[in-house]
């Protein structure tokens, strides 16, 4: 797919998943903003891209001042923005007997508060038929053990997608959902043992963990002229795990 001149933000673009995606958006020919919490991280996503047109924001999006820094460096520089892929999230899983109300409002802050005031704060950046996209997760509708906090953020990022998709369809603007299932990332790892993540191919129709390439390449047909008539879906991207029949 052909993005040259095209300008995208992706929250959370320094590992995995926003990682991936910032690379296949610069191979493709756009230009690239990504937000992370600290310069180091940012850097070292930076080198590994190794393009004048990756662009990088300390931009910590589950508070309105971190919003705030990623709208001033859009608003200078006077660009408009095609693709907004609002990627940045946490994840920490425990019972709802040993959760804490710091897991919550972290995790809560990180996966709500943040895609809906930056979506909010960056409404008059973006381009009249540009492209929203929600990274939310198969546990939005799924009841696992320990995902309680989790589970539930991504089922509140969910209806605002949707919501989001009504209330700018006047602009052009289409508004969608992706939703990983287990992929292989640095972030997988922090929250999963080893064990677990033996185990996920067991319950997975395709008998394997993805590759956040794979999910990068869903994001991209969902931004691109190609998905012209999708807006307020929800693309499972989980190799059958939603719906395998587990013996």
């Amino acid at each position: 797919m052909n993005f040259t001149n095209k300008n995208v933000i992706i929250t959370g673009g320094t590992t995995g998943i926003g990682f991936a995606t910032a690379q296949a958006f610069i191979d493709a020919g756009a230009n690239v903003w990504i937000t992370g919490r600290n310069e180091e991280n940012l850097q070292n996503a930076a080198s590994r891209i190794n393009s004048s047109n990756l662009k990088t924001v300390v931009s910590d999006t589950s508070n309105l001042e971190g919003i705030s820094a990623l709208e001033k460096a859009i608003a200078e520089s006077g660009n408009k923005i095609d693709v907004l892929y609002l990627n940045a999230g946490i994840a920490v899983f425990s019972s709802i007997q040993d959760s804490t109300e710091a897991d919550f409002d972290a995790q809560f802050n990180t996966n709500v508060k943040g895609p809906y005031f930056t979506l909010q704060k960056l409404l008059p950046y973006l381009k009249d038929g540009a492209s929203v996209i929600f990274t939310s997760s198969t546990v939005a509708t799924a009841a696992n053990l320990g995902s309680s906090i989790y589970s539930s953020t991504k089922g509140a990022l969910n209806k605002i997608a949707q919501i989001a998709a009504n209330e700018l369809a006047d602009r052009k603007i289409r508004v969608n959902i992706v939703s990983p299932g287990a992929v292989k990332t640095e972030g997988l790892e922090k929250v999963t043992t080893s064990e677990i993540r033996d185990h996920f191919p067991s319950i997975i129709a395709l008998n394997r963990l993805g590759d956040p390439s794979e999910i990068a390449k869903t994001v991209l047909f969902l931004a691109s002229d190609d998905a012209s008539y999708i807006s307020g879906t929800e693309l499972l991207v989980d190799g059958g795990y939603t719906t395998f029949a587990r013996k």
